[in-house]
């Protein structure tokens, strides 16, 4: 047995007074030369963080309820990790001050942050039980023990820290709560210049806001607000006395002290708050002593406020956006779960519900192995601000009713945009010096050498890719007709004559930002970018490779604004409430809440192709939707005659399909694929899976465009294109192809030649003469120093001229009866 249990009582009594003074020297020691030894018994490390934290705890910030909302200012989600709404100190009933004080440190008001009688009396009280049975901590201490643990602690080593049962922490604990108590009332002192003791006294009541803004009470409710609402549906400043009680005692053990789960020992615990109420307001005891029988009037369950994005129904995508968007760019997560933030998005409700009505309508939410996902961007020179993004599945967790909470209207999906992927090629020629007034030869097939191989398919030779039209087209036709009717093979020629690099790189400036990224392409590290510049691959500009449906609304919105690209932004603003050094709200002197922004750098603006280039390229892409254009039916279905520049893409397989568009007002793009990791071919009308698809991007993809915009077309004012650009219409000098029609084929070749341009050579039927050239392919202007196709005539079209010198037969006189002589005249 050890000595203790032979102590008797005299003999503990004496190890009592020695334990009283050890303590008090310790005390003095750690007070008085805190640098020596580090605080007695704690390290020098530790010294040093309670600095850090004396810091912090002055500064009084704590977690708080961030929200997020439309571009109207209607909250569509909340965020937080403490479920927390700080108020201020007239904000909160008086008798919840009272209470809180009552049970918690009567002596609240009279101590400088330490109760010294409360300490010595339960340093007795436990060194005579042999247990902890009293802390003696004041309001200053047990706001500083759940200030390290709730704001402070970062992991489980930090969190025991904060509640461990040591001399260190409590030293510490004591030694932060003089230092609070001391700091706050000079601070006061200096900012109202009043006397110390009216200062002392806005110091309390700081410190007691502080308290009952930090600490937990239960069912995810963090400070004396959240629990008012969580447990009446009222504010703080409206609780009644039994109401005050309730909470007050209920930070004892706010998990213990459930009101749903222990009524009786929550109305236990708040009547012994309403007896402490009695005996330190006496002249109210009567009025205490009659609400210890009243019920504890709780909400039948406790109201929460839902927490992230999966509260936020159709809006989940880009609220999902919105934060990845911020983490990239310099705001990351944890900082938007305790900023009590307020985030207002560029999400625009009268275009998300139009976008979602159109995207749904072509596609059930639970259609198999299907999804349709649009975004709209609202374009401009310094924002390309977005207006809608969602998907025809429905945002959430439910598997079973086909919801997702996967990224697909802004990541990596699907086997590609088809041919949207040839207004690259053509900016990439444009930017080189072909005019959007040339005409592109359009081949019945085309073999291209060296971009990539067809595998031998159909006879095509090996290490040759080989392409075909899907339908019959002139053998030459302008730009504007090209883009709107889409020849493969037209495009495929121009991609040789302008370079698969400048098309892959025209891709990434315009908005393809991702297909830059290392991995994209599934080569390893392999960008998707470098890889298809290492193959030279001529399907690029046919579109075969997944793509981010949000980078493709982007690169319309960076055509509409006039070359201008910046990254499709979801923030409008973010604020956060104005505090003073001491934590209060400011107040504006219109009465309301001051408020600072809160900085985060997205990426500049960039000048990525000249004006002239975007606008006139936008005019060579506004036939999509008339005549022959491939969306022409869908534009006319859903009544669309307003301008617009737009582009169908669909992939060989026809397991994805788009649709791109703009106007002055509106950018945006449709994209239906196949979200299941077996994507199946894709069939039209209705939208489903199939064998040997047949959708094309001018059906329902082009569909859900028109519907989805035109609703809101004149939103922002008249729609319309931009003027051409006469540089771009006509093409560079050394683009200009000479007219070389009537000459011969060596003539037209020289002159041809001396231009710039190499040369090949075609025969058609021609009533010319044979060896004059008929026509070229290109006409009128050609990207510079590329191949000019001369058709020949082979002569063989021309007319028989009739011979002068053959004899004439001469008239013939026929009797007709009843008539009499009819006389025919002679011929050749």
């Amino acid at each position: 047995m050890s000595d203790q249990t032979h102590r008797t009582p005299r003999s503990r009594a004496l190890w009592v007074l020695l334990a009283c003074c050890a303590l008090a020297g310790v005390l003095v020691a750690a007070l008085l030369f805190p640098a020596a030894g580090g605080f007695g018994l704690l390290t020098n490390k530790a010294a040093t963080t309670v600095e850090n934290s004396s810091s912090e705890l002055l500064d009084g910030t704590v977690p708080e309820v961030t929200t997020m909302t439309d571009s109207t200012g209607k909250p569509m989600a909340y965020l937080y990790d403490q479920r927390r709404i700080q108020v201020d100190y007239d904000d909160i009933s008086p008798d919840m001050i009272r209470a809180i004080i009552s049970i918690e440190d009567k002596r609240f008001l009279e101590h400088d942050g330490v109760d010294w009688k409360g300490t010595i009396r339960a340093f007795l009280k436990n060194s005579s039980s042999g247990e902890v049975q009293q802390g003696a901590s004041t309001l200053d201490q047990q706001y500083i023990k759940n200030y390290q643990l709730l704001v402070l602690a970062r992991t489980e080593a930090d969190r025991e820290a904060a509640i461990a049962t040591t001399p260190a922490r409590k030293l510490r604990e004591v030694r932060m709560a003089l230092t609070l108590e001391q700091t706050l009332t000079d601070q006061i002192m200096r900012d109202k210049n009043i006397d110390k003791a009216a200062a002392k006294q806005e110091a309390k009541k700081e410190i007691v806001t502080r308290y009952l803004n930090i600490v937990p009470f239960g069912n995810g409710a963090y400070g004396i607000e959240s629990a008012a609402r969580t447990y009446f549906n009222k504010s703080a400043k409206d609780l009644d006395v039994p109401q005050s009680a309730m909470l007050a005692g209920m930070v004892q053990s706010s998990s213990a002290l459930n009101p749903y789960t222990n009524v009786s020992g929550v109305t236990d615990r708040r009547n012994l708050v309403l007896d402490t109420m009695i005996a330190n307001f006496p002249n109210r005891a009567a009025e205490f002593a009659a609400d210890k029988s009243k019920p504890l009037g709780v909400l039948p369950q406790p109201q929460s406020l839902p927490q992230g994005c999966i509260s936020a129904g159709d809006n989940g995508f880009f609220c999902d956006y919105a934060l990845q968007f911020l983490a990239e760019n310099g705001l990351n997560r944890d900082a938007v779960l305790r900023g009590g933030y307020t985030i207002r998005t560029t999400l625009d409700p009268q275009v998300q519900a139009s976008t979602k009505s159109a995207v749904q309508a072509v596609a059930s939410p639970q259609l198999t192995g299907i999804a349709n996902v649009m975004n709209v961007i609202k374009p401009g020179s310094t924002s390309h601000d977005l207006l809608a993004m969602t998907s025809s599945r429905d945002y959430g967790l439910d598997q079973r009713r086909d919801q997702t909470v996967q990224p697909q209207p802004y990541s990596m999906v699907g086997d590609g945009a088809g041919s949207i992927f040839k207004i690259f090629t053509v900016a990439a020629a444009m930017q080189k010096g072909l005019g959007s007034s040339a005409s592109l030869d359009v081949p019945t097939t085309y073999q291209a050498k060296g971009m990539g191989s067809s595998g031998g398919v159909n006879g095509c030779p090996e290490n040759t890719y080989c392409v075909k039209n899907d339908g019959k087209y002139p053998r030459t036709m302008s730009i504007t007709n090209a883009l709107a009717q889409s020849p493969n093979t037209a495009f495929v020629k121009l991609l040789n004559e302008v370079g698969v690099p400048s098309a892959v790189d025209m891709a990434v400036k315009l908005g393809m930002r991702s297909y830059a990224q290392p991995g994209t392409s599934g080569q390893g590290d392999l960008s998707l970018a470098d890889y298809v510049k290492q193959g030279n691959f001529g399907s690029f500009t046919l579109g075969p490779n997944a793509i981010n449906p949000l980078e493709l609304s982007n690169v319309a919105a960076t055509l509409a604004s006039h070359g201008t690209w910046c990254p499709p932004n979801p923030i409008k603003s973010i604020t956060q409430k104005k505090r003073d050094r001491n934590g209060n709200t400011v107040i504006g002197t219109n009465g309301e809440p001051e408020v600072t922004a809160v900085a985060f750098t997205p990426p500049a603006c960039e000048q990525v192709v000249e004006p002239g280039l975007a606008d006139t390229l936008a005019n060579a892409m506004s036939a999509d939707d008339r005549g022959g254009g491939t969306s022409a039916g869908a534009a006319s279905s859903a009544g669309w005659n307003l301008p617009l520049a737009g582009k169908t893409g669909t992939t060989e397989a026809h397991r994805s399909s788009a649709f791109l568009g703009f106007t002055n007002n509106f950018a945006g793009a449709t994209y239906i694929y196949g979200d299941t990791t077996s994507p199946e071919d894709i069939c039209s009308s209705p939208l489903r899976q199939c064998y040997g698809g047949d959708l094309y991007g001018g059906f329902e993809p082009a569909r859900t465009w028109y519907n989805a915009i035109l609703p809101v077309a004149n939103k922002f004012g008249p729609t319309s294109l931009p003027p051409t650009d006469p540089k771009y219409v006509e093409g560079s000098q050394n683009g200009r192809v000479p007219d070389v029609t009537g000459l011969s084929a060596s003539s037209a070749t020289a002159r041809l030649q001396e231009n710039g341009f190499k040369v090949e050579q075609s025969t058609t039927t021609s009533p010319q003469s044979a060896g004059t050239v008929v026509s070229t392919s290109p006409s009128g202007t050609a990207v510079p120093g590329t191949t000019i196709t001369i058709y020949v005539s082979d002569g063989q079209g021309r007319v028989a001229t009739p011979e002068r010198n053959l004899p004439r037969l001469p008239p013939t006189t026929i009797q007709l009866p009843g008539i009499g002589p009819i006389v025919i005249p002679g011929s050749p």
